[in-house]
Formats: C-alpha cells, sequence, structure tokens
C-alpha cells in the first residue's frame, strides 16, 4: 500500500490547465524525484499536496484512505512538510526560536521553560545527525544551517512525507553532502522524500523513482535502473528535437547597445556575468533556478548594488548604475512581478501609463490632462487593451491586459533597450504572440532586447542569439541556429558548479 496515492489531479487556473490528470505514488522509505523545465507543474503540484491549493479534479488517497487537504495545517497535521526553495525562517530569532514557531512552547508554571526547549532541540538534532547551532540567529548562520534548521522543525512534527524543493541550489558540494546523509538516515526510518531539483546528478544518485513532468503532464515515471541524465531531458523535452521558430530579425553589425563583463554583485547571487546586446538583435536569456538571470538584469537597471566588474550602456560606461541612470540612456525594464513592480494595482490605467511621462505633459507646472488623455488612449489602441476606457482601474484587468498596460508605459519614454524579465508570464497565447510582434518590432528599428524566460521553447521561438546562466555565472553564448531544448537543457545540467566556457 503506497503512503500517498496520488490519483487524476488536475488543476485548472481560469483557461490554463496548470496540472493535467497526474496519477503517481509515493511509497515509504522511498526518495522520488519530480523533475521538468520551468513550468512543468511541479510547484502546482506540491501546493496541492501541501494544501496551499485544492485540485480542480481528482483525489488524494493517504495510507490508504481518501483524504482533503484544504490547508498546510492540515497536510502537517498528516505528516506532509515542505522545505521551500526559500527559506521560511525569521532572520532576527536564534534557531530555537525558529525551531518552535507556530508550535506551543513548554511551560513552567506561567513562564516559557527555555531549558526544555534547548534540551529537547538538542535531542532532535542529535537523532538525525544534524549539526545545528540553535543559539545563533538565523542571519548568522550559513545556508547549509538554516537548511537543516528548516528540516529540524519538519522533523518535530514527526513527518511521514518530506519535500524538498531545490534543496541544494544554495549549498557547497561539502554542504550538499550532509544533506544527502541525512536524506538516507530518514529513508532507512521509513520516511518518504519527495525531492525536486533541476541538478540531474543528484536525482540520478539519490532517488529510487524520478517522475518526469512537462507542461503540467506526466511523461514518464522511471525507476532508479531506468534512470540516466540522457533518458531524462529527452523526456524533459518530450523527445523533441527542434524547435519552430518565429520570424527572426536578421543579425546586424550595429553597435554594441549593452556590455557587461564579469559582473559581480554585492550580495553574490551574480558572480561573473558576461553578456553583450547589439542593436537590432533579440539577446535570450536562459538558466535553471538559481541562476541569477533576474539579478543580472537587476543589477545592469541599477536596482542590485555591483560590487565588480563593469557595465557599458552605448558604449559609455556607467560607474554607478542606477535606475535613473538607465532610464536616462534609454533603457526600460519590464519586470518580472509586474503587480508589485510594474503597476499600481488600484490605480486607473492613465495614472499608471502617465507615470514616466508626467514631467513632459506639464508646463508650467500645469498638468495638460487634454494632451495627457490623447496620448494614453492612442498607446492603448496600439496595444488593443481591452478595457472600459482610461479610467478603468488595473487591478479590473485580465493579466494580458495587464502586461500590454505594461508595455505601453514603456514605450512612452522612447527606449532604445527593452530588458524583458518573464514578459510573457500568465498571458493567454494571443498576447504573447502580439508581445513577440511587439518586440521584433521595435529591433527592427535597431532597438536591442534582452529577453529572459523561463520557457526554453519560447526562448529558443524569439531569439537571434542565447545566453545561458548557471550559478550567477555566464557558462555560454550560442547563436540561435538550429539549436534543440535538449543542447540547452545539457548545458545548464553540466556547468552546476561554476565551470565557466567563453
Amino acid at each position: 500500500m503506497a503512503l500517498l496515492q496520488i490519483d487524476n489531479i488536475s488543476k485548472v487556473f481560469g483557461k490554463t490547465k496548470a496540472l493535467d490528470d497526474i496519477s503517481m505514488s509515493i511509497q515509504e522509505g522511498e526518495v522520488h524525484a519530480l523533475v521538468g523545465e520551468n513550468g512543468a507543474g511541479k510547484s502546482t503540484l506540491i501546493k496541492i499536496l501541501t494544501g496551499v491549493y485544492s485540485p480542480s479534479e481528482g483525489q488524494l488517497h493517504w495510507q490508504g484512505k481518501p483524504v482533503y487537504v484544504s490547508s498546510p495545517k492540515d497536510a502537517q497535521d498528516i505528516g506532509i512538510n515542505v522545505i521551500h526553495q526559500d527559506r521560511q525562517l525569521i532572520s532576527s530569532f536564534t534557531g530555537l526560536e525558529n525551531l518552535y514557531l507556530n508550535k506551543p512552547y513548554p511551560k513552567k508554571g506561567l513562564r516559557i521553560n527555555w531549558q526544555a526547549m534547548k534540551k529537547e532541540g538538542a535531542e532532535l538534532a542529535a537523532r538525525w545527525g544534524m549539526n545545528i547551532p540553535l543559539q545563533k540567529t538565523v542571519s548568522d548562520m550559513t545556508p547549509s544551517e538554516r537548511t537543516m534548521l528548516e528540516i529540524a522543525r519538519c522533523m518535530m512534527s514527526e513527518s511521514k512525507l518530506l519535500i524538498l524543493d531545490e534543496p541544494t541550489a544554495s549549498l557547497t558540494d561539502k554542504e550538499s553532502e550532509l544533506l544527502f546523509q541525512f536524506i538516507e538516515r530518514v529513508r532507512n526510518e521509513g520516511v518518504a522524500v519527495i525531492y525536486i531539483s533541476h541538478r540531474l546528478e543528484e536525482v540520478i544518485s539519490l532517488c529510487n523513482r524520478v517522475t518526469v513532468l512537462m507542461g503540467g503532464k506526466l511523461i514518464k515515471t522511471l525507476a532508479k535502473e531506468e534512470v540516466t541524465e540522457e533518458r531524462l531531458v529527452y523526456y524533459m523535452t518530450d523527445g523533441q528535437t527542434s524547435v519552430k521558430k518565429g520570424k527572426q530579425t536578421k543579425r546586424t553589425n550595429g553597435k554594441a547597445l549593452v556590455k557587461v563583463q564579469d559582473l559581480k554583485t554585492a550580495d553574490g547571487t551574480v558572480r561573473k556575468a558576461n553578456l553583450e546586446l547589439y542593436e537590432g538583435e533579440i539577446l535570450g536569456v536562459y538558466g535553471l533556478a538559481g541562476a541569477g538571470r533576474t539579478e543580472t538584469m537587476e543589477a545592469i537597471y541599477g536596482l542590485r548594488k555591483v560590487e565588480s566588474g563593469t557595465i557599458t550602456l552605448h558604449q559609455q560606461q556607467v560607474p554607478k548604475p542606477s535606475p535613473s541612470e538607465a532610464i536616462s540612456k534609454g533603457v526600460v525594464l519590464i519586470p518580472e512581478n509586474r503587480h508589485e513592480d510594474a503597476l499600481i494595482m488600484n490605480n486607473s490605467i492613465l495614472e499608471n501609463m502617465s507615470l514616466p511621462i508626467l514631467k513632459r505633459m506639464t508646463r508650467g507646472g500645469i498638468l495638460q490632462k487634454k494632451e495627457e488623455k490623447s496620448l494614453i488612449k492612442k498607446e492603448m489602441e496600439r496595444f488593443q487593451v481591452k478595457a472600459s476606457g482610461i479610467h478603468q482601474t488595473v487591478g479590473e484587468l485580465s493579466g494580458g491586459n495587464q502586461q500590454k498596460v505594461v508595455f505601453a508605459k514603456a514605450l512612452l519614454t522612447n527606449p532604445s533597450i527593452y530588458i524583458c524579465d518573464e514578459p510573457t508570464q500568465a498571458v493567454d497565447i494571443m498576447t504573447r504572440q502580439e508581445i513577440h510582434q511587439f518586440l521584433r518590432g521595435q529591433v527592427g528599428e535597431n532597438k536591442g532586447v534582452i529577453y529572459v524566460s523561463s520557457d526554453l521553447h519560447e526562448i529558443l521561438e524569439i531569439s537571434d542569439r542565447i545566453i545561458v546562466m548557471s550559478e550567477g555565472e555566464t557558462v555560454a553564448n550560442l547563436q540561435n541556429d538550429h539549436l534543440k531544448p535538449d543542447d540547452i537543457l545539457e548545458i545548464c545540467y553540466r556547468f552546476q558548479k561554476g565551470v565557466v566556457t567563453q
């Protein structure tokens, strides 16, 4: 009897089917890997198992009985716990205080019994072979210590199923080995582990079985003896050997618009990024989780502090990158999170789109409202924004129309360089095509586009050239000429430990 049986689970968001009829089992004492490209459905499935989402269809069975997991607490109560890639800890609290978050403190009379807490924490760490400095604040801990602290919190609840999401993304080889030893220990105790990782060598070494997801569908479940890196890449790309590319702009011999050399950020998320963007081209940027793609774009735009390396815009070096400097040089950033970073959701379309041009629309301290409205209406028509009018609140629009407002707002600044971070995320197919067409039109006017996407097929469809990043470094620079999905993925997996190819 399976510990967890997943039967015909589907999840629909609007018109998007994020999971499509998933059936699989998790056995006691096994390490079961989930692999797939970004957007394959791994995160959605995990959120259903942990009560963040409810399935649109299907049923979960826990130890042979139907179970309804409607909240994270429901999941924890039956023994399902998850360690997210982004640590869920309070940095100003000690390890001991974090260990007891959302758990009752032992009391001695009316007071907290700190000695009992220390004893219980030490016994827990000893039982599972963990070396956790519980007296330290989380801010002073190493990434490995934080990971083990989160796992210890889960094991306080007597986990029967532990879900690890990219657990080694920020760990060194030595720290990863300590984690692997822990996984072997809990497996021997009968605890099941769902292991999510882009690092295929870890998957092959650790796991009893591997399930491949793609586009919300279960493609294949392989036993350990069937697993090879080549087979996993094959199934992750559905055996596809080529991607039909959209109409491409021809590479020109134009000037370099952006040049980044040996870029390193102060927070260490970018370690050695190199790229060049020329007039009249779309440069794709791809990488797996933790590759540093977004962080590199933020550094170029001046949102993330640079420690070393150089950024050159329009052949002029920028000593101290800042958003104002970037904007003055014709750079516009289309951020990944439009809700928080690109739009004011409670304001109107007019108010959002006018923000970057208020100075232009003002004469003698008076806003020229008639001219402003006329210009905004014109841009709404250009991008075919479906709305009741310029005064409609942006938050009332569909995701695709919100993204059109973001692009229309950007175009009003007359940029020559577009930095687009996941620009078609959560938009419909037609809007995606319209965005692609707009950007191709812009590079046709000798502008340049840096295009970041987690969708490998989209990167291959739209890009003239592609750089691949891994763990904060540029590891490949490829002309997009008959490239295949597995060409890119093989590079990603080959350079997980900082081997740089120029």
